[in-house]
């Protein structure tokens, strides 16, 4: 452990306004047989987690909310290694990394840590001071005061470096299909997104399966959002498969008034802000008509979102044309395993799927947000010719589920 670590842990575990502001930069020897790799995760330390098997690992470290660099020096002395790393709830950041034997490679990469605390308003002003999570989200690497990475595959790693940074920021607003899907086989775009950009901008990921744009209002997810943006970031927008249920009587909202009207209030408190928005329509569902065609069940949602967005003048990033595009080309019989649960889910991806969706969200930004572009570093990406699932091949998490992610 380095001296500057060293001093970090002991101002952490001081007292609790010394945690908050712990020094940096901090510096781990995660090389095989190191004490911090036998360390178990203590609060307001650092450590390993007890998930994980007999090669990958997970490794936390207590740090306030921000945005951290994380360097990683990969390869070992006297192993080959193929490391991916995920970074909180399963964030893609690095794929199948190569070293020889006695190589070793420095990669970068940045990551969003947040907690559910929100700054108290007020006396008698209206709000909260937490984010109103649930039981599902507290199983998560995410709504909690630690930074969290995963390193899967043949990992050979020799050593992590943490400190904060400022940087550009993509903001997600959405539901299941955007969100930081906690286990396997289930995950969505939004976990995909960092490993198709560079290392200069950070993806924030706050999509929650089941929201829609009133209850992430409510839940005092968009608060935390707005509370974290700076000017110059983007958030990203997508929301539809909920908000279309009738049967949800208190979130459902018509696609001809309320839709677009709650869309321009993210878009102006956005905006306000001095950040700036882009519309993304939802991912259509795997519904398949006898002409192998995919039917609509979200089109009056997405048309006013294009229409919107044409009014608004922001950027449209059109996933459910893409979505279509890229399902037409799987085909009935192989479309099932880009989706979860074993393609028995229409709606939820796995890696494969959310790999493919994200490919075709950096197609666009690439395409559409000039700003954003040079970020971009994924290969060319055309829908209707999607890369095949071996092709793609992402090594799972550690942490599985046979339970489908709520909502739709």
């Amino acid at each position: 452990m380095s001296l500057s670590t060293a001093l970090a842990l002991l101002l952490m575990a001081a007292s609790p306004t010394a945690a908050a502001e712990p020094a940096f930069p901090m510096n781990f020897d995660l090389s095989n047989g190191s004490t911090e790799r036998q360390t178990p995760y203590r609060t307001g330390s650092h450590g390993m987690e007890s998930h994980g098997t007999d090669s990958d690992f997970l490794f936390s470290v207590a740090v306030p909310d921000g945005t951290y660099r994380v360097t990683v020096r990969l390869g070992a002395s006297d192993a080959a290694g193929d490391t991916t790393v995920k970074a909180e709830a399963r964030r893609l950041m690095l794929r199948n990394v190569e070293t020889r034997k006695g190589q070793f490679i420095e990669r970068q990469f940045l990551v969003d840590k947040r907690s559910p605390v929100l700054t108290a308003p007020p006396a008698n002003a209206p709000g909260g001071t937490r984010v109103r999570i649930d039981a599902n989200d507290a199983k998560e690497f995410t709504w909690d005061d630690k930074l969290t990475l995963e390193f899967l595959g043949q990992p050979q790693v020799s050593s992590v470096r943490i400190e904060p940074v400022t940087a550009p920021t993509i903001f997600l607003a959405g539901d299941s299909t955007v969100t930081d899907q906690y286990a396997e086989p289930a995950a969505s775009w939004g976990q995909m997104l960092p490993a198709m950009l560079d290392n200069s901008i950070a993806v924030a990921n706050h999509a929650k399966s089941g929201a829609t744009l009133k209850s992430f209002i409510t839940e005092l997810r968009f608060d935390k959002l707005l509370a974290s943006i700076k000017p110059g970031d983007w958030v990203f927008i997508q929301f539809g498969h909920n908000d279309q249920k009738q049967q949800w009587p208190q979130t459902y909202v018509d696609a001809a008034t309320t839709y677009p009207a709650y869309l321009h209030l993210y878009i102006a408190e956005v905006q306000r802000r001095g950040a700036h928005a882009a519309l993304v329509t939802s991912p259509e569902r795997r519904n398949f008509d006898e002409r192998g065609k995919i039917k609509d069940t979200l089109g009056s949602y997405a048309a006013a979102m294009r229409k919107l967005a044409a009014e608004e003048h922001v950027p449209l990033i059109d996933l459910n044309a893409d979505s279509r595009a890229i399902y037409e080309a799987l085909g009935p019989d192989v479309a099932p395993s880009a989706f979860n649960d074993n393609g028995n889910d229409k709606t939820h991806h796995d890696n494969y799927g959310a790999w493919l969706l994200a490919n075709a969200i950096a197609e666009q930004i690439r395409a559409r947000i000039p700003a954003l572009a040079p970020h971009v570093i994924a290969p060319a990406f055309v829908p209707s010719r999607p890369s095949s699932a071996a092709a793609v091949a992402i090594v799972p998490s550690a942490r599985h589920s046979s339970q489908r992610p709520a909502g739709s």
